[in-house]
């Protein structure tokens, strides 16, 4: 399982290999692979780009203020930095509020560090996701199309 890698086919013409991270967040990668599994992820929008900072998905409505019907999962804070291609749970600003949105960090937010759990690392096809259109929400946003694990 260490070794699982999931794939976001990406609205930008491309697919993002995210390394998985059990080791630092057995919960949150349980979590995401339950997801993947029932094909959550499919068609979810990019509600949230910001250049120079991170581009947030996940939430079905595309809204940002919702996520899957499962409940949601305690914190799993981890020393990993928060550096370009950090692949980390989104949450409320409750500690335990993460549910089904993540965000992949374009750049440096040390910041975070230790506020928000990682729990993966893109490998390749950072490209694509320098590529999503801006905005909070993008005027017309770029959207996972299909996200699988292999």
């Amino acid at each position: 399982m260490s070794d699982q890698r999931l794939t976001l086919s990406l609205s930008t013409g491309g697919q993002v290999v995210i390394k998985l991270r059990p080791d630092l967040a057995p919960g949150h990668v349980e979590r995401i692979t339950t997801l993947v599994g029932e094909g959550f992820y499919d068609d979810v929008l990019f509600h949230r780009v910001i250049p120079g900072f991170m581009a947030q998905t996940g939430d079905p409505t595309g809204t940002g203020r919702s996520g899957s019907k499962l409940p949601d999962i305690k914190a799993e804070f981890n020393a990993e930095p928060h550096v370009r291609g950090t692949v980390s749970m989104a949450r409320t600003p409750d500690p335990d509020s993460a549910n089904s949105q993540f965000f992949i960090c374009f750049d440096e937010a040390r910041f975070l560090d230790r506020q928000y759990t990682v729990w993966g690392e893109v490998e390749s096809g950072m490209e694509h996701v320098d590529a999503l259109p801006t905005g909070e929400p993008p005027r017309d946003p770029g959207k996972i199309v299909k996200a699988s694990l292999s």
